[in-house]
């Protein structure tokens, strides 16, 4: 038995259509009801019309990614505990619908991030990458965040004060821009490109963490968590918590899910299985430190979606986007760690033994480069290559362990 095929699917404005997954042969569809805004409830009557349309091609809605984690939630504004309540009702929506995996992050203001969208790979594809120099010439010379340079090495700064000097005018305003919007205004992000000062707007959003540090952060995902939960467990729910990317803080932010250590902090925190693990092979890479075939396997029972793809280390804290096979983690190791868990709850009479995976981000290759009709970070050849790969190796992987 393999892993669920699943793919991210942005709605009908999506280039990419729910006929040509059928065509892909996926399986299950990863989306989300992008027009509502952050912190309102989603109406049943909208979940079951994307649910039946996905379902009339023959596939199943198998993760919600996202329904989004407002900035009052994160901050514990005074909005909290209204905009908890109606994530607890779209948690109750989606369940009496029988949708019943849910994707989401606790990244403060900024959800994913990259330095250059452009990265050129060998034969001529483009990618994403993450270049820390650049990304502190952004924060410390661009965006000139108050304080900001206290929080990096003196190698640090050097090495960012030579990316700066090396770039142009337009070139520094193209990646605060990327970095702040571009990246962003596709998945519920704070900020979109209506802002005639995106940056201002950003440093505002960026000072209501200055008393926040990394245990009183927690303490908010804790209580976010804990007023999920009831509700998920009687509406048959499950949460996932997607990874930090970078797995690490910035912009003198916490980020507090990025290791082994804050998914054992997690586990702990609310012992449910339905507080759940989204497992992002991509983001959690960028810690050089992070086992990931051990931490598939340490937390597997905890994994109810899997992101699938591969990176490879360009410098402390830099990495690009290298395709979902190869790179500079063991992906075979990985998935064969989420396979062997799907056996142990098959054996355990689970019933979430499915596991939805999907290609996350892809290289632009082919017809990709002559077309901007995709999202950042998720053309379609691209995607296409890595879906194929990792269903290979899963047929694979399927077949060694049938012989054990």
């Amino acid at each position: 038995m393999k892993l669920e095929k699943a793919w991210r699917w942005f709605g009908k404005s999506d280039a990419v259509t729910l006929d040509h997954l059928v065509q892909m042969d996926i399986e299950g569809v990863v989306t989300a009801l992008h027009h509502i805004p952050t912190g309102e409830v989603w109406p049943k009557e909208e979940i079951l019309a994307v649910k039946n349309e996905i379902e009339s091609r023959g596939m199943r809605w198998s993760v919600v990614e996202s329904v989004p984690v407002s900035e009052q939630i994160k901050t514990a504004g005074p909005m909290r505990d209204r905009h908890i309540e109606n994530y607890r009702r779209t948690i109750r929506n989606l369940g009496e619908c029988g949708i019943d995996t849910v994707c989401y992050n606790f990244m403060p203001v900024l959800d994913w991030c990259r330095t250059i969208l452009d990265y050129p790979h060998v034969g001529g594809g483009i990618g994403l990458c993450f270049d820390y120099p650049t990304f502190v010439a952004f924060d410390v010379f661009i965006l000139k965040r108050p304080g900001a340079a206290a929080d990096y090495s003196a190698e640090d700064l050097e090495q960012a004060g030579k990316a700066f000097a090396a770039m142009t005018p337009d070139e520094a305003r193209t990646l605060s821009y990327n970095i702040i919007v571009v990246t962003q205004g596709f998945i519920n992000g704070v900020i979109d490109g209506s802002v005639s000062d995106p940056e201002k707007l950003f440093l505002e959003y960026i000072s209501c963490y200055k008393k926040i540090d990394r245990e009183r952060y927690r303490s908010h995902l804790k209580y976010f968590i804990d007023s999920l939960i009831p509700v998920c467990e009687e509406y048959d729910v499950n949460l996932c918590i997607h990874p930090d990317d970078p797995p690490y803080p910035i912009l003198g932010m916490p980020r507090i899910m990025g290791c082994a250590d804050d998914m054992e902090w997690l586990e702990k925190a609310n012992p449910s299985l339905r507080n759940g693990i989204t497992f992002c092979t991509g983001s959690l890479s960028g810690r050089h430190d992070n086992d990931l075939p051990y931490m598939a396997a340490r937390f597997g029972e905890r994994i109810h979606f899997a992101h699938l793809r591969n990176t490879r280390y360009t410098g402390y804290k830099s990495f690009y986007e290298s395709g979902h096979l190869y790179g500079s983690l063991d992906m075979p190791a990985i998935v064969e760690a989420l396979m062997r868990e799907q056996r142990r709850r098959i054996a355990a009479g689970r019933k979430d033994i499915r596991i939805p995976v999907r290609p996350d981000h892809g290289i632009r290759i082919l017809n990709d480069l002559d077309c901007d009709c995709y999202n950042i970070g998720y053309p379609l050849n691209g995607r296409l290559r890595g879906i194929a790969e990792l269903d290979g190796l899963m047929v694979g992987i399927d077949r060694m362990l049938s012989r054990e």
